[in-house]
């Protein structure tokens, strides 16, 4: 190669180094069911933000339960945009390390919530111990396998999505809600960290009668492990599941990616964006994209956590905080 095409070379081997490392990093910490829906995500934002911007943009995750998650970032993890499953985990930021401002939720639409899912009850192939319903999961023999929800939103959806039910029954009320979920947690061999191990736990370990878990999550089974060994049993009632996101402001501040980091949220809105939520089985906040899904979502009957427990910070004090009602029921197991 003569000399001057080898400068020549260098320099553009130099060039695109400087501009590989001048290249802006994101770093999006999640929880663990999310993982597919981000892969497919991420490139699409990618390529989206270069052909607005001319700018190339790296974009990292880190995944795991949604309470660890947010112990994490509150201890140093310099997360630029946080993306939970359910609001806790993010006020957290705030009441404890002042990382963002109390009002996070009304900056973005649909009060910072791109979509929603819910809890459903995934069944061996065949449904052997003919399970229908919450009820079913305290009947003497039916081993449950969930998520801790001590340290996960996905647990914590299960216990909320089994206590409202059984406060909705005739006749319901506080006291028989608690015993109902009681009797369930009776049945859960193993508490697991999160909800992607719990899968493990189900899928791979083979333990257990009955998963609960993300409606959303069951597609990542099928993918994972085909669709022949489970099925999905939709419940009478569930929880509506609502992940939340937000930009960790002290952290964006700090490294000066502000602009990219809420690009990056905002481009959860767009129509791009909200078909590859439908496509991961995410329910989409446009109402065009939900209805072109609608045979992959059937209609459940939900409550929010808002109506039936005053809302997740009430429900978090009440049944999550140390000594809450999960304390004193799972201590008794």
């Amino acid at each position: 190669m003569p000399k001057l095409t080898r400068l020549i070379a260098a320099a553009l081997a130099g060039s695109l180094s400087a501009a590989a490392m001048a290249a802006p990093t994101l770093l999006n910490v999640s929880y663990d069911v999310m993982r597919d829906f981000y892969k497919d995500l991420n490139p699409a934002f990618q390529r989206d933000y270069q052909a607005k911007t001319g700018e190339a943009v790296q974009i990292q995750q880190s995944h795991g339960g949604s309470g660890k998650q947010a112990r994490a970032v509150i201890d140093g993890l310099e997360a630029d945009v946080i993306t939970m499953n359910m609001p806790p985990d993010i006020d957290a930021l705030h009441d404890k390390a002042k990382l963002i401002p109390e009002n996070w939720a009304s900056r973005l639409p649909n009060n910072s919530l791109p979509f929603t899912s819910l809890q459903v009850l995934i069944v061996r192939k065949g449904n052997p111990k003919a399970i229908r319903d919450w009820g079913d999961l305290v009947k003497p023999g039916v081993q449950v396998i969930m998520a801790n929800p001590k340290v996960t939103g996905n647990g914590r959806y299960s216990y909320l999505a089994a206590w409202g039910y059984a406060l909705k029954q005739p006749g319901g009320n506080e006291q028989k809600a608690r015993e109902f979920v009681g009797k369930m947690l009776a049945n859960v061999p193993i508490l697991d960290a999160g909800g992607r191990a719990a899968t493990t736990t189900f899928m791979q370990r083979n333990i257990g009668d009955v998963l609960l878990t993300f409606e959303n999550e069951a597609e990542m089974i099928a993918r994972e492990f085909g669709r022949g060994g489970f099925e999905v049993v939709y419940p009478s009632l569930s929880v509506r599941a609502e992940p939340p996101v937000t930009v960790v402001d002290k952290v964006v501040e700090r490294k000066g990616s502000r602009k990219v980091a809420e690009a990056y949220l905002r481009f959860l809105w767009t129509p791009a964006a909200q078909e590859i939520a439908a496509q991961n089985y995410l329910r989409p906040q446009d109402p065009a994209i939900l209805k072109k899904y609608a045979s992959q979502f059937p209609p459940v009957a939900l409550f929010t956590v808002d109506e039936v427990f005053g809302g997740w910070r009430r429900a978090q004090k009440t049944h999550f905080d140390d000594g809450g009602s999960f304390d004193q029921i799972y201590s008794r197991k």
